[in-house]
């Protein structure tokens, strides 16, 4: 029996619910409330995940506190520098203030979505069209408000109108909401935003400085996030390692760790740091159709964005195949033994109350002839992507890089890419550290290779 539609009609059509003009509020509500209730946050990240996560003995995170937290962090920052509010585009910026996504990567090149913190008052998230309810869940957002965006993609010619528009609902939260005060911080914005919101008063400071301040030192239903977030990526890792055999390529390969993180209710991976054979030396190849031969290292970064939104930051470099290295005595082992030492060496330095110049004047670094290969810095902090601070080698230190000093609460990468000027592989190892009371604890856990460790 041939049930296609009418000509010209899509599908067939049947009345499901009965609809009235007056009723679409009503049904706009119903929407609201089924969609949040499905929210990806609210749903949580399954029963692989949560096996794993009971396995490692990691308990869950109070997600309710750790909002709460995020939003204080923020406040005491913007009393600090002496702000009314502020205005947050970055997408992992708008994620630490409400803990809600909506299409992370797209709206960090598509400014379609941000949110203003008020000082003392709401927060008020404007966000892309007909997503409401993206962060019911969260506790923390006062009002949603659709956004006006004013990137040329949107308006065109016509963007100055659009900017005038933006401009207007910023400037009336300020003084609503500023107590008088007509500073605000903003973490990304266009010169002609700026141009506008000085037309009507308000003046703008380094959102950025703000933000990564408040990020700075994490809560401990953020550690345990963060843990849960490392125990799902080494879980891909391990993934990643069965599947390395002779003959796939650095691209299939790269894809493991791709499937692991996002099976596991992770969100992206930020680079595509993985290389083998020839092409670990020098660092910063991207991943490729190269097949991976028996002998190669193979080396990578996981750049990994996971579960709660948290990155895992880690390298390791693996020798594929079940022999040796290619050579005795091995240049792969000697490569691999330096990397391992410096990360062990400067793991143990990293103390509170150190400062980020003592720490890298006391640092290990490669040797004459690794040196002018090595990796551009020796520690970075980690949260929910890479954040400040950025700390290179005692060599490179100048007068325009901050100083600090490590504080409870922080973590951060230790770093080492060892390999020689001119010579054919390398070796990355990286390690994801909590500085705390009395010491520092490693949160990565993933074994280093035992036939190039030796």
């Amino acid at each position: 029996m041939d049930n296609a539609g009418p000509k010209g009609s899509f599908g067939r059509h049947r009345k499901i619910m009965p609809f009235e003009a007056d009723s679409i509020e009503a049904l706009r509500d119903a929407s609201r409330q089924k969609a949040a209730s499905l929210n990806q946050h609210v749903l949580g990240y399954g029963a692989q995940a949560e096996a794993e996560w009971a396995a490692a003995g990691i308990a869950a995170p109070d997600l309710a506190a750790m909002r709460q937290y995020r939003l204080e962090r923020i406040r005491a920052e913007l009393r600090r520098r002496g702000y009314a509010g502020a205005v947050l585009y970055d997408p992992v910026n708008i994620r630490y203030a409400t803990d809600s996504t909506n299409m992370q990567l797209w709206v960090a090149h598509n400014p379609t979505r941000h949110c203003f913190v008020a000082t003392d008052g709401p927060v008020v998230l404007f966000d892309y069209f007909s997503c409401e309810h993206l962060s019911d869940h969260s506790g923390v957002v006062d009002e949603v408000r659709p956004a006006v965006s004013w990137m040329y993609l949107y308006g065109g010619e016509l963007t100055e109108q659009k900017v005038r528009r933006w401009a207007a609902g910023i400037a009336d939260l300020v003084k609503e909401h500023g107590g008088g005060n007509s500073r605000i911080a903003v973490d990304h914005i266009n010169p002609e935003g700026v141009e506008e919101l000085a037309r009507l008063g308000i003046s703008i400071g380094n959102g950025e400085a703000l933000m990564e301040n408040a990020r700075l030192i994490k809560s401990p239903d953020e550690i345990l996030a963060m843990r849960r977030a490392i125990v799902a990526c080494e879980a891909a890792m391990g993934e990643m390692e069965q599947a390395l055999k002779p003959g796939i390529s650095e691209n299939e390969l790269w894809a493991e760790l791709h499937r692991g993180n996002i099976a596991r209710g992770g969100e992206w991976i930020e680079t595509r740091l993985l290389t083998s054979g020839p092409r670990t030396n020098p660092w910063f190849q991207e991943c490729s159709s190269r097949k991976i031969e028996a002998g190669d290292l193979v080396a990578f970064d996981t750049d990994l964005i996971g579960p709660y939104g948290f990155c895992a930051d880690l390298s390791r470099t693996w020798l594929c195949g079940d022999g040796k290295p290619t050579s005795e005595p091995s240049e792969q082992r000697d490569l691999f033994r330096i990397a391992a030492d410096q990360i062990g060496h400067n793991t143990a330095l990293m103390q509170p109350g150190i400062s980020f110049r003592d720490l890298v004047e006391r640092s290990a670094v490669p040797p004459r002839d690794c040196f002018p290969t090595r990796y551009g810095v020796l520690y970075h902090g980690v949260g929910l992507a890479d954040e400040y601070p950025t700390l290179p080698h005692a060599g490179d230190w100048t007068s325009d890089t901050p100083d600090g000093v490590l504080e409870p609460g922080m973590v951060l990468c230790v770093e080492s890419y060892i390999g020689r000027l001119g010579g054919r592989e390398g070796v990355k190892i990286e390690e994801q550290i909590l500085i705390t009371e009395t010491g520092n604890e490693q949160l990565s856990t993933y074994p280093l290779d035992k036939i190039l460790l030796g």
